[in-house]
C-alpha cells in the first residue's frame, strides 16, 4: 500500500505526519478495525471518488482507540474535524468532502477548519 506525506501549507506541523493511502473500496471500509494503537507518525487517507458527507462518513465499529478524523474537500482544505471515540457508530462530516484523514488524537491540534494540506507520494514507501 502506498503512503503518503501529509503537509500543512496553512501552518508547520510538529512532528511529519506519513499515512497509508486508502482509495479502494474495501481499504476504507476496514480502515483501522481492529487496532488498539496509532503512533504519531502514523493514520490512514481515505479517498473517495468526489465530495460527499454521506461517503465520508465513518465508523467506529471494532477500533479499540480514540482517531482524530479530518475531512478534506476537493481542493484539500478541511472542512470539519472530530475527535471520534472508539464503538461510537457514525461520525458524518458537517461539510461534503472527499478525503477523511485518520490520525492520532493528540495531533488534531495542529489543524484547523480552513487549513489547505497537501499530500505527496512517499519514496520510501
Amino acid at each position: 500500500m502506498m503512503k503518503v506525506n501529509v503537509n500543512n501549507k496553512t501552518r508547520s506541523l510538529g512532528k511529519p505526519l506519513r499515512v497509508k493511502n486508502c482509495d479502494t473500496f474495501f481499504c476504507r471500509l476496514r480502515g483501522l478495525m481492529f487496532r488498539n494503537e496509532l503512533d504519531l507518525e502514523d493514520g490512514l487517507l481515505l479517498v473517495q471518488k468526489g465530495e460527499s458527507r454521506s461517503n465520508a462518513a465513518i465508523h467506529m465499529f471494532f477500533v479499540g482507540m480514540d482517531l482524530g478524523i479530518i475531512w478534506l474537500n476537493n481542493a484539500q482544505k478541511i472542512v470539519d474535524i472530530q475527535l471520534a471515540e472508539s464503538w461510537r457508530p457514525l461520525y458524518t462530516p458537517q461539510q461534503p468532502a472527499r478525503y477523511v484523514l485518520e490520525i492520532h488524537p493528540d495531533r488534531l491540534t495542529e489543524f484547523e477548519i480552513g487549513d489547505e494540506l497537501n499530500f505527496e507520494k512517499d519514496n520510501l514507501a
